[in-house]
């Protein structure tokens, strides 16, 4: 039986900004480059867009109804959340229900940020009686200060205030339980540099080595500086609506062939997989879905159909959970399925072929969707998927959705 939602909604637009360190230009100025430019690649006006989905707001930029307001849109439906790669699918997979259900015609999924207004920089003597200048990490910042802890395993009580220390448990435990090393965590970034080197809009395109991954400094044990994403300035768009108004758009149709959405609690840790023992977690075994169950079921396609992996890339370790949690390879053999060039440029299971958040741009994940849909309709220039016609966007977190080439009706 097909699932009910499957293909009937599609990506018609995509668009986005500069990326780049330091732009000096606030996110409501980048969200609408991005959104001016999804609605010329799609062939439609900004008029035509009337819903929303926002995955940015204080402390990163504003409102979705302020962005509303400021670029003149008139939404019948809008939507926002933190501004958290985890929640990119489930945004997608709102405005995929908005349209399926008639709430809206066309919903512009975006996220701009401007984390070089964020960044401390030293700055000279103030005045007696000036007011000290809020602090990334501890009290003093909006996530850390969360009732229950910062909102990516951040635990304040401990001393961890920044998202990094939650990835870095889930490392040294990964590399204590299985064996694995640092030197072959580098893989991860030296494969999406690859990938980058190949990408114009990339930020970081210089060659990068294990070597170079190993001689720098490290972060927050066991990660180094390069298994750390960017942070830079940049806004990325996608617009969704029916697939069939898609078919009659300018471009090539990507669909929504099913999805997974993003779940929650105990059994959850937003760096790992269920079972894997953090923080509330169960030590247990882990098994994931089958051939044909869950996502792939609905979509009525196996792991081997998937001609390309693209996953929140935060932090390189979390792209070796994402791998396990999604059985392309079991617990504890990602350090291996990783190594020889297999999520690299040519390889068996191409990666994040723009660069990610490690080489790209950290763009929330958005410009994860627009790389997906640049390879789906055949627009990626050199780092082209030879074919692709199914690409899977898929979190450690535990939400996906698989894209399906649909071309013109």
């Amino acid at each position: 039986m097909s699932w009910e939602l499957g293909d009937r909604t599609a990506v018609c637009g995509i668009g986005q900004s500069a990326y780049g360190r330091s732009l000096g230009r606030s996110a409501i100025d980048l969200a609408a480059d991005a959104i001016g430019n999804a609605a010329t690649d799609a062939g439609l006006t900004p008029a035509d867009i009337d819903g929303m989905v926002v995955t940015f707001g204080s402390p990163l930029g504003a409102d979705a109804d302020t962005l509303a307001q400021t670029l003149g849109l008139d939404l019948r439906f809008y939507n926002q959340t933190w501004a958290h790669g985890r929640f990119t699918a489930t945004a997608v997979q709102h405005a995929a229900l908005a349209v399926a259900a008639g709430m809206a015609d066309v919903v512009a999924c975006l996220a701009a940020v401007s984390f070089s207004a964020r960044v401390r920089r030293p700055r000279p003597p103030q005045p007696a009686g000036t007011p000290k200048r809020p602090k990334l990490g501890g009290s003093s910042d909006a996530e850390g200060a969360r009732e229950g802890g910062g909102g990516h395993g951040e635990d304040p009580v401990y001393g961890m205030t920044s998202p990094g220390a939650g990835a870095a448990l889930v490392a040294q435990k990964y590399f204590d339980r299985y064996g694995a090393t640092s030197a072959q965590l580098a893989e991860v970034p030296v494969a999406f540099r690859a990938h980058a080197s190949l990408n114009d809009d990339a930020i970081m395109r210089e060659p990068l080595t294990i070597e170079d991954h190993q001689s720098s400094r490290l972060v927050c044990a066991p990660l180094h500086l390069f298994d750390y994403c960017l942070v830079n300035d940049g806004a990325a768009a996608i617009l969704v609506t029916t697939a069939e108004r898609a078919r009659d758009l300018a471009q090539p149709a990507v669909t929504l062939a099913a999805w997974e959405p993003l779940p929650a609690g105990r059994r959850e840790f937003i760096w790992s997989y269920p079972g894997f023992g953090i923080a509330q977690q169960q030590d247990t075994d882990y098994r994931a879905p089958g051939p044909s169950e869950g996502i792939y079921g609905r979509a009525g396609v196996d792991r081997g159909d998937i001609d390309a992996l693209f996953t929140y890339d935060a932090f390189s370790i979390v792209a070796w959970l994402a791998l396990e949690r999604w059985g392309y390879c079991e617990p504890g053999e990602a350090a291996e399925f990783t190594t020889g060039g297999r999520i690299g440029p040519g390889g068996e299971l191409p990666m994040n072929t723009h660069g990610g958040l490690l080489s790209e741009a950290h763009v929330m994940g958005w410009n994860h969707q627009i790389e997906i849909v640049r390879q789906l309709r055949g627009q990626a220039g050199p780092r082209q998927v030879p074919g692709a016609q199914h690409i899977q966007w898929a979190n450690v977190y535990g939400d996906s959705i698989i894209y399906r080439a649909a071309g013109r009706g």
